[in-house]
């Protein structure tokens, strides 16, 4: 059983109810990212969204299950869906490359970076929301991959005996350095070439890797 509850949802045909929620979760994403998760109240996010405290309730049974949404929700935005759905008459690569791109952006993006330092910073003190946030974002990416790459090995593209291995194995490339320098905070940002050209030899390593002898 997952480690994320799900959350209320509010009752269809009530456009009001849904802006609220949306409001609610956009003000979420804001204050974790700013206040992290112990500084951040379900006062002051139902302040910044305009609505009761009693309506974040409403809408979202605890902060916990709060914040996993809004972890799943980032994932959601720069990885959506979409990206995993194969196409087998288009070039493989291609595709991977598409994914890499997308995983790379919302790896490195300043609101992933804070989020994730909140994590590790109270990892200790504060498993289940280390849980919640790895169920939430790098399982859910985790499986899409997965599944892409499943329907690519069933139609003979790639040869792949482990789909959770090679996925762990494709992310786990694509943070490399530029990645860690991003969340140690150091030197000089990723230029745009250096990222294109990290995306393109982590792409074309994993094919090397994977694509049928």
């Amino acid at each position: 059983m997952s480690l994320l509850a799900t959350p209320r949802t509010a009752g269809p045909g009530r456009p009001k109810d849904m802006e609220k929620r949306a409001a609610i979760l956009d003000a979420a994403k804001q204050l974790f990212v700013k206040q992290g998760f112990e500084g951040t109240s379900m006062d002051a996010i139902a302040n910044k969204a305009g609505v009761s405290k009693l309506t974040v309730y409403s809408h979202y049974r605890d902060k916990e299950t709060l914040f996993a949404e809004a972890v799943r929700s980032k994932c959601e935005t720069l990885m959506p869906e979409e990206l995993f759905e194969a196409d087998l008459k288009g070039p493989l690569r291609k595709q991977l490359l598409a994914i890499a791109r997308a995983f790379f952006g919302l790896i490195t993006s300043e609101d992933a970076i804070a989020i994730h330092r909140t994590i590790v910073a109270n990892a200790a003190s504060a498993p289940k929301l280390a849980a919640l946030f790895w169920e939430a974002g790098p399982t859910k990416v985790q499986r899409g991959l997965e599944s892409f790459l499943r329907i690519e090995v069933e139609a003979g593209k790639l040869d792949i005996a482990d789909l959770h291995r090679a996925a762990s194995q494709f992310f786990c490339l694509l943070k490399g350095e530029l990645h860690a320098r991003k969340e140690c905070g150091c030197g000089e940002p990723a230029t745009a070439r250096e990222i294109d050209e990290h995306l393109n030899a982590t792409v074309d390593f994993f094919l090397r890797a994977y694509v049928p002898r």
